[in-house]
């Protein structure tokens, strides 16, 4: 007699609910999120890639551990580490299927820890179900070369801005703030929460193994705002999502929009947030063109920017041409009333319009769930 069918939207409710028990998270995006993120792992197999999922904050004690600790009572084959070597990871990457819960992560990028490559390119690559990452084995005199899979779903916990591009673009990232006073959360007594995530992790992982196939082959539908790697990432989550249907396809896409919203408003180097300033100081004020000293000015001013002392001085002219060199954009002369100007222009192969349409995302106006 076959079992009946399990219930996903359900299960993924209650694994929403059980993680929302022991942690304030910065919106209610997050924890219906995670609960998919958890289904995920589940089905890694059957996905081309796995989402790297960041957890950020910008000062400890912010509840990053917290969900991490959750987290290996939910994920399939959890192994939770602080500083595992590169070789015990590799290998137990390579002998089956795991879920890295890697908190600290923040440490190996930091470029004063160095003599970590080996593991930064375990979760850089590790992304993509065909990745692996070569390494020489052997003495000098019988060399071989052994390709190890890298393969896995990663949750990682840091503090913000320790992690680099290559990571963040391929990730989810929340962004954990220090509760309130009047946030209130359950204390996490590690016994009573093993027993009460059994019969969840059992369903979760019940569910995932009925419909594991279905979702790998999946083409979910993606908001039309989200493109490239950011759909890449997403489509795994919306694909369960779509499987488990009620309410999960509609709050998985919701979810999808703020957090791609998110990231996009939170440039991940100098330059595109350089872009982005400057888009914003010309719509603002309704120009096409402004001088180089206007614009150096108005940058400076900016309280929560880099341009005030960037790298130790505020950014002048000389860095201005060369950072915005990188995406073709010239200095041009014009003129104003009667006067010559150096700066710069919306129109024309070298003006700015052009950077911005390549490199800034549209304008994404989030979905209500």
């Amino acid at each position: 007699m076959s079992a009946a069918p399990v219930d996903g939207a359900a299960v993924l409710d209650q694994v929403r609910d059980f993680v929302s028990r022991f942690n304030a998270f910065p919106d209610e995006h997050c924890a219906p999120m995670l609960a998919l993120w958890y289904a995920h792992t589940w089905a890694a197999e059957h996905f081309y890639i796995t989402p790297r999922l960041v957890l950020s904050s910008a000062e400890p004690a912010s509840g990053k551990t917290r969900v991490l600790e959750v987290a290996q009572f939910l994920v399939k084959a959890p192994e939770m580490t602080f500083s595992a070597t590169s070789a015990a990871l590799f290998r137990m990457v390579g002998a089956g299927p795991i879920t890295i819960l890697f908190d600290e992560v923040d440490a190996i990028f930091d470029t004063k820890g160095g003599g970590n490559e080996d593991l930064r390119a375990l979760v850089n690559a590790g992304y993509k179900r065909s990745a692996t990452v070569a390494r020489c084995k052997g003495d000098a005199g019988n060399m071989v070369i052994e390709r190890f899979p890298v393969y896995a779903p990663a949750a990682l916990a840091g503090i913000a801005g320790r992690m680099p591009d290559t990571i963040t673009t391929r990730a989810i990232t929340v962004h954990m703030r220090r509760r309130k006073g009047d946030e209130k959360v359950e204390q996490f007594r590690e016994r009573r929460v093993d027993e009460e995530s059994t019969p969840i992790r059992e369903a979760l992982a019940a569910w995932m193994d009925a419909v594991g196939e279905r979702v790998g082959a999946a083409y979910p539908e993606v908001p039309e705002s989200v493109t490239d790697r950011s759909a890449e990432i997403w489509e795994p989550l919306l694909a369960i999502a779509e499987i488990a249907g009620g309410h999960w396809p509609e709050t998985a896409r919701a979810a999808c929009t703020h957090f791609v919203s998110a990231a996009q408003t939170n440039p991940v180097s100098d330059r595109i947030r350089l872009l982005a300033d400057l888009r914003g100081l010309f719509t603002d004020r309704g120009v096409t063109r402004m001088s180089t000293v206007e614009i150096l000015a108005v940058l400076h001013s900016m309280d929560e920017a880099p341009w005030g002392d960037f790298h130790g001085k505020p950014l002048t002219a000389r860095q201005l041409a060369a950072e915005l060199n990188a995406y073709g954009v010239k200095v041009t002369t014009y003129k104003s009333s009667g006067k010559s100007f150096k700066g710069y222009v919306i129109d024309g192969e070298t003006g700015l319009g052009d950077a911005w349409a390549r490199y800034l995302p549209a304008e994404v106006k989030e979905v209500a769930p």
